[in-house]
Order: structure tokens, then sequence, then C-alpha cells
């Protein structure tokens, strides 16, 4: 097949280079395309392109070529790989991988692929449905500690204060924020991971030299120069598109430990996100809102079907991603232990009966705890040598110990 001038059918293609061959992938076939993922797996990303540029060229599919090059394949794959190569033969013509890594370059963004260092492992979970590559501008998108923030768009103010102090806490304690760049929600995630001065991540659904929305373009230049990354599975130049939207979230949801809807409608890419997260085994957490919020009902939906638990703050976040034991919040004020609290129902009957002003005497006490005489006194001066209990001139009053 005949391409640009100066350029081979093999550099435009990428048939016979690994790295070349999915930067191809990743502009031939649409995000998530779980038959290509299949084939890949299979055969190995050049050598599946290999054979899907014999079967363009010829017409019609090599079966043969292809049981020799993927033993893995099943036969329900292969009567599915007649319709996608019939898709795929449609894009095929205006594939070039050199104009796609040459555009990449102008913009700054350079070509990850599975095994390099930079390589977010998470993705690996999904399987077919891993993205070929990751086309990147900014620094390295593995992040070992990373969680996603997602929301809504259509945000309240409570929405995007709960998420901003999240994420200046999150990435003040070096956990790297994940989010997909859009209004709301999204937006305030990266916000207050740059305002702690910590890492962000933003996954895009077109290319990562197209911002989109265009008005969060500055906040996503400061991203990278903040040291933070601009992510997405498909080459410089690719307009995002709703599917692609759709599927990015499985790619927010892989990259992280742990997924926090902060504020989401009854239906809402979202919620979209935890669901992936969930299928992943990776912690979902959900803010609650207000519940006459329609702003927040897929949060509450969320937390109502079991799918996520409830956070609060940063520590509860990291509660639900971290390490048992560093990472366990702290027990709020209000759950503080009591001196009362090791005592017996007979012991805190008799404590119950004090005040802390009045001084009443044995009998009086007794008589407000409905116990005996001698239990009150027995008890009394356990309570005494706890210093739960204090004489007075004129009888017993709470001792300095419940204070």
């Amino acid at each position: 097949m005949s391409g640009p001038a100066g350029t081979s059918a093999e550099g435009r293609t990428g048939v016979g280079d690994e790295r070349r061959a999915r930067a191809v992938w990743s502009a031939l076939v649409e995000p998530g395309d779980a038959v290509a993922g299949a084939l890949v797996q299979a055969c190995g990303a050049a050598p599946a392109l290999a054979w899907v540029a014999g079967a363009v060229e010829a017409g019609r599919p090599d079966w043969s070529q292809l049981e020799t090059a993927g033993s893995g394949l099943d036969g329900a794959l292969r009567g599915r790989l007649g319709a996608a190569v019939r898709r795929w033969s449609a894009r095929w013509p205006s594939l070039d991988a050199e104009r796609d890594v040459a555009a990449g370059r102008r913009c700054g963004a350079r070509l990850v692929i599975p095994g390099d260092p930079a390589w977010p492992t998470g993705l690996d979970d999904l399987g077919a449905l891993a993205p070929f590559a990751l086309w990147v501008r900014g620094a390295p998108p593995a992040a070992p500690r990373a969680v996603a923030l997602v929301g809504a768009r259509a945000s309240t103010t409570y929405g995007e204060r709960v998420t901003v102090d999240l994420a200046v806490e999150l990435a003040r304690r070096g956990w790297a924020v994940v989010s997909g760049g859009a209004y709301g929600i999204d937006a305030a995630a990266h916000r207050g991971a740059l305002m702690g001065e910590g890492r962000t991540l933003v996954v895009l659904a077109g290319g990562v030299d197209r911002a989109y929305p265009v008005g969060n373009a500055p906040l996503l230049e400061e991203v990278v120069r903040a040291g933070g990354s601009l992510v997405s599975e498909v080459p410089p130049g690719a307009t995002p598109s709703r599917s692609r939207f759709l599927q990015r979230n499985r790619l927010i949801a892989a990259i992280s430990g742990a997924t926090v809807v902060v504020e989401a409608a009854w239906r809402s890419g979202a919620v979209s996100t935890a669901h992936h997260a969930g299928r992943l085994l990776r912690p979902v957490g959900a803010v609650p809102g207000p519940v006459t919020s329609a702003a927040s009902a897929g949060c509450h939906r969320l937390l109502r079907d079991g799918v996520a638990v409830c956070v609060t703050d940063a520590a509860e976040v990291i509660e639900l991603v971290g390490h048992v034991g560093p990472d366990l919040a702290p027990a709020p004020d209000g759950d503080a232990a009591r001196a009362t609290d090791g005592l017996d129902p007979l012991a805190r009957a008799v404590h119950d009966g004090l005040s802390r002003r009045t001084a009443r005497d044995t009998s009086q006490v007794a008589a407000r705890a409905g116990t005996t005489l001698a239990q009150a006194r027995a008890m009394l001066g356990l309570l005494e040598l706890e210093g739960l209990a204090r004489r007075a001139a004129s009888g017993w009053v709470v001792g300095d110990a419940h204070e």
C-alpha cells in the first residue's frame, strides 16, 4: 500500500515494530475494542497488525496465517474478527504512525506502552479492554499511590468545595489525584491537587494536544507545568466523542487505587467510573450530599446499592485505599474514650447518681441509682479509687477524673 511521499507502508502502519504497531492500533480502533484487544493479546501488537494489513490488502482474512500467529484464539473470537476487519478497513487508508508520533513530538507528547517504566500497571487489569498505548504529556503517568476524584460537570458549590478540600489534603499526603479534566468536579479535583502542591493526572477522551473543554485549557497547561500528566489512549489530533468519554472512565478507574464519587446525578459518567472500579475490585467511595439534592442522587444510589462506602474527608479516603494500620483514619473527637467506659453497669449506675455541683449522701445516691445502700457504699469506694467520685463535706460529688 502506497503512502505519503518519503514514507513506506511499513513505516506508516508500524508492521514489524511493536512500539510503532501499538501507536497504529491506538488510531485504528476505537477505545475499548475487545476484539482488537484479544487479537493483540494472542498474537502481539506487530504480528496482529501484520495480519490485519494482509487481510485489508487481500480483501479477505487469511485464517491459516492467523492460526499460526495466535494459538490462543478461540472459535468465538475468530467469528467476530471477520466483522471487525471490515470495520477497521474503513480507517486503514488514513493511518500514519510517523505522522502521529511527529504530532506528539510537536506538542511535547510521547508514546508509552506496556513494559515501559512509565506504564501504569493497573491498566493491565483491564485485560482485552486495556489500551494499546498511552500518549502522554508531562510527567510519567505511573503513580503507585493514586486516587480518582470524579463527579458531575454541573456541580454545586458544596460539591466543588468538598472536592478541593479532598484533593488538597490527598496531594499534601503524597497521593496523586486522577480525574477527567472536565468542568465541575473534575476541574475542582485538579485545582485542589495543584493547590496542595501534589501530582494530578488528567485522563482525556481526545488527543493530548486538544484541550476539551477549551475553557479548561489554562488548567491543563498548569497541570503539565506543575509536574502532572495529560494522558490519552488516542493519538494527538483525535477528537473526543461520547463513546470515548464513556471508555475513558475505565482508564480512570484502572489507573487509580480507589475511586471516589464526590457529586453525581442519578445517571452520570462518574457513576460509570465507579462501576468500572468495582468490576476491577478497586475500592469505591462516595461523598453523601443533601437528600434533596439531585446532584448527589448518584452518590446516594452507590451507597444504597452497596457499590461504595461513605467517605467524608481525606483521612477516610486514604483509609479506603491505603494500608491496614498506618492509613487508618483517626477516630472522631466525638468517639474519644470516656473515663467511665470501663465501668460495670452497677458502678455506672452509681456514678450516674452523682452530681458535679451538689453533694449527695450515700442514701441519696442509692435512691437515684436504684441500688441498695450497701451496693452504693461499695461502688462509691471503687469510684473514689478511680478518681470518678470525691468526698465532699456533706456527701459525694463527681470526681476530677471524669473531666
